[in-house]
């Protein structure tokens, strides 16, 4: 059975929401539709003429990319121009673009965590910190026998964290009344007859991310035909999720070490290095993509060094008058997160008994040359 269009994109958006890129960022669905079934999914950094190309020699439906192909609004697609001629390429070959930025660098399991991860490095915080989760509070009253049965759905669908504690919940014996009236179907009692029932009352924190989903598993999980429940919002803050990784290496290296292992980790023949070379560095920020503003970032958390692209000269100055040494291994080490969707997107696919192919593009689309 293939998925639809609609399923890959929920499924997408388990690993990177919507919700957690910074605001007016230009993600989601950019092209074509997802109202159909997808045989092939290509995941891709950037979505170029090349990129487009290998998509329709692959044949696939819906292209997953990080970069953007609309960054503005379109005052016209003409044609005859290289991102006409790419749009044009895309609808004739009923190709839809899909687009995870800043949110795939957010997440848990994002382009961050991929780098961090590749690099070996742990007790990993933020470099800046972009969203908190807001908590909300349920209160749900269960019939004593399906009380784990409510709970655990509750669990699975993500309810019950409290920082670095899970299945938090407390639980309340009671009794509940009710009265089913002419045309309802109880499933304890009789219409027209007052029943009493021993009931728990559970009450566990939801994340407002995902209240729509512990709602519906906590439903399908009720034997009851109305169920009786409360949702509160909280003057609390749940987790924080945010931008960049800041973490210790397990040994300290050089900086000469860790430049050979950026260049091997990341698959990149260069790199521009700001320091000196055999100083020791053991504490490392990380950002996929233009670092340039945070470098005060990791100046501020600590760190030795920083790895990321797009630095400019003034910016490295900066960095090398304030003892920050940096890595800069360019843009396109996010090329990381194509091999590490596409497993992710297979995985979860697998999962769900569904046949849709997932490949990572093969397109190199670095668009500078180091000679």
């Amino acid at each position: 059975m293939l998925a639809k269009g609609q399923t890959v994109i929920q499924l997408m958006e388990r690993l990177a929401p919507k919700h957690y890129a910074v605001p007016d960022d230009k993600i989601g669905l950019q092209l074509g539709t997802v109202q159909k079934e997808i045989r092939k999914v290509l995941v891709a950094l950037d979505v170029t003429e090349e990129v487009v190309d290998e998509a329709v020699h692959e044949q696939v439906d819906l292209i997953i990319a990080h970069h953007a192909i609309i960054y503005r609004p379109l005052a016209h697609i003409q044609t005859d121009t290289p991102m006409g001629r790419l749009y044009e390429k895309l609808i004739k070959h009923d190709i839809a673009v899909y687009i995870a930025h800043t949110n795939l660098d957010v997440a848990d399991g994002g382009i961050n965590d991929m780098m961090a991860e590749a690099l070996g490095l742990t007790g990993l915080t933020h470099l800046e910190d972009v969203h908190t989760e807001k908590l909300k509070k349920l209160v749900v009253f269960v019939p004593e026998d399906h009380h784990e049965k409510v709970l655990h759905a509750l669990f699975s669908a993500g309810a019950g964290w409290i920082g670095q504690y899970s299945h938090c919940s407390f639980n309340i014996e009671g009794t509940g009344t009710f009265l089913p009236q002419e045309g309802s179907d109880p499933f304890i009692g009789k219409p027209g007859k007052l029943e009493k029932v021993k009931e728990i009352r559970i009450e566990t924190v939801v994340p407002a991310s995902i209240e729509r989903k512990a709602i519906q598993a906590m439903l399908k999980a009720h034997p009851y035909e109305e169920v009786a429940y409360d949702l509160y919002p909280l003057d609390l803050n749940g987790r924080t999720f945010g931008l960049g990784r800041v973490g210790k290496l397990s040994e300290a290296l050089t900086l000469r070490e860790l430049t050979n292992k950026v260049k091997q980790v990341f698959e990149v023949p260069t790199v521009r290095v700001v320091g000196d070379v055999e100083r020791q560095v053991k504490k490392v920020a990380v950002l996929g993509g233009s670092g340039s503003r945070y470098v005060r970032h990791a100046l501020f958390a600590g760190a030795d060094v920083l790895i990321t692209g797009d630095i400019d000269y003034h910016t490295a100055h900066d960095a090398l008058a304030a003892g920050l040494a940096i890595i800069d291994p360019g843009h396109n080490v996010e090329k990381i997160m194509k091999r590490k969707v596409a497993d992710y997107l297979r995985k979860t696919l697998s999962e769900h008994k569904y046949a849709t192919e997932v490949i990572a593009s093969r397109i190199d689309t670095e668009p500078f040359q180091f000679l």
